[in-house]
């Protein structure tokens, strides 16, 4: 028994796999009569499940019809094996009434589909800003959203392009890229560290109490006011005016802080800030690897500001690596946190909201370019038609493809692939799937500044055609 998705199958998720001979096996057991499909899914809202199917039958339509352009043209030597079309032809179907899972198929939110074309990027922001403040106004605490993106460097420029706005509104924005690359355990310890060591100072009585509200241990609230007059907020003389009960409650949580920095030994504080700031399995290992780390380096020199420099560097450096563990997805899905996640790392999670910006065809499916010092020995990249051949010789196909057929079969499996990762983008919307294709982006994502006119991905105008009541006019936006 094999159980799987050959249409979400993706190469990246887990590198040695190859989705066609996944395939293969499924095809071998049709013919014997012995294929069980699991074609129903409880997940997503009926228009997304539509739009999914819809997808999947016009790029596989497509495909045959550029397969068959392909052998008139080559004399019919590229076989329809070389040019296997990307999906299997199966339909999602929604679940049956009273299934058992909960909320299975649930009600869309809006249109459940929206199709948006803005002028550029920037516009697209602007939209994608509006949507998201409006669906988190509804239910602040419950909310799961994310936005796909198709490599980091779009992540990383929205995660910029964001941030003003989710900080104005008391939206969490989780960018997954940056936690991989840069670990958030010791910007916070070093926050807290900071205010214990210089409790008087408003910049890291501030920092501390950002460092807080983000963890959601204290509420939102005017941080500036607070950190204006830290002595007042501290410790409120008797003629003080009486704090609310949400500046109590971060007042407290501070003292706490600093009664602990005369209480326990050095270094036991960092384990403490960990505990304080209610951290999850992974967090708690990373601050202990870290506690490990500072109290090695300042052996011989222990010392409050010796610590507060090695933290410094480690947190400057970016050189800390965190510990992962099982549980890592769980954060990726958090309620009340917009998170920015690319679509590989997206397979196997769900939202209640999926926005897919900047769907162009230079990315998905992607146009091959060879750079020039790459070309000495021919217009093709050698890794891809030496994984291709090698691919033909360990399962002893007739013959090993020579250089160009080898280098069609590459590029025809990469395509497919990129619009495989599409679809499973699409189908991780529970209730509403947001996409646009911007006029105006950028060639290459590492010079966002320069755009210029580009087409979008082929499957958005099709779903546009088929979903006009999805469309967003240029009136509408």
């Amino acid at each position: 028994m094999r159980v799987g998705d050959p249409n979400q199958a993706i190469n990246s998720t887990f590198t040695p796999a190859d989705p066609i001979y996944f395939r293969q096996f499924c095809e071998e057991c049709d013919r014997v009569e012995r294929l069980a499909t699991m074609d129903q899914a409880g997940r997503s809202t009926k228009i997304i499940i539509d739009a999914a199917n819809f997808a999947l039958k016009w790029i596989n339509s497509q495909w045959s019809v550029v397969s068959r352009q392909s052998s008139a043209t080559n004399n019919g030597q590229l076989t329809t094996d070389n040019r296997q079309i990307p999906f299997r032809l199966q339909t999602i179907r929604p679940v049956d009434t009273g299934d058992p899972q909960k909320d299975a198929n649930p009600a869309s939110v809006g249109r459940g589909l929206e199709l948006y074309t803005p002028r550029d990027i920037h516009h697209t922001v602007e939209l994608l800003s509006q949507r998201v403040i409006e669906l988190f106004a509804e239910d602040p605490t419950n909310t799961r959203a994310a936005v796909l993106v198709r490599e980091n460097r779009q992540g990383r420029w929205l995660a910029e392009a964001l941030t003003p706005v989710c900080k104005k509104h008391n939206i969490i924005l989780y960018d997954v890229g940056e936690r991989d690359r840069r670990s958030h355990v010791p910007q916070e310890i070093l926050a807290l560290l900071q205010f214990c060591d210089r409790p008087h100072s408003p910049d890291y009585l501030k920092a501390a109490l950002e460092a807080l509200v983000q963890r959601q241990l204290i509420p939102t609230q005017d941080l500036n006011a607070l950190a204006s007059l830290p002595e007042e907020f501290l410790y409120p003389g008797p003629l003080a005016a009486p704090q609310p009960e949400p500046v109590q409650k971060a007042s407290h949580l501070c003292r706490s802080l600093l009664r602990a920095r005369l209480e326990l030994p050095l270094y036991q504080l960092i384990s403490f800030l960990a505990l304080a700031l209610n951290y999850d399995q992974a967090e708690l290992a990373t601050a202990d690897k870290l506690a490990e780390r500072v109290n090695q380096q300042i052996a011989g020199n222990s010392s409050l500001g010796s610590m507060l420099s090695v933290l410094s560097e480690i947190v400057n450096s970016e050189r800390f690596e965190p510990v992962e563990t099982e549980d890592l997805e769980a954060r990726y899905t958090r309620a009340g946190q917009l998170t920015i996640i690319t679509m590989h790392k997206a397979k196997g999670l769900d939202w209640d909201y999926v926005f897919i910006p900047f769907l162009h065809e230079n990315l998905i499916p992607g146009k091959f370019w060879v750079p020039p010092q790459s070309q000495f020995l021919g217009d093709f990249t050698l890794s891809e038609v030496a994984r291709a051949q090698i691919r033909a010789a360990l399962h002893e196909e007739s013959e090993i493809p020579e250089v160009t057929q080898a280098w069609e079969v590459a590029k025809n499996l990469k395509t497919a692939e990129e619009y495989r990762l599409l679809y499973v983008a699409m189908t991780r919307a529970k209730r509403l799937l947001w996409m646009s294709a911007a006029q105006k982006a950028p060639f290459t994502w590492s010079k966002p500044e320069n755009l210029q006119e580009q087409a979008p991905c082929p499957v958005f105008p099709a779903l546009k055609r088929q979903f006009p009541e999805c469309v967003f006019s240029s009136a509408e936006c």
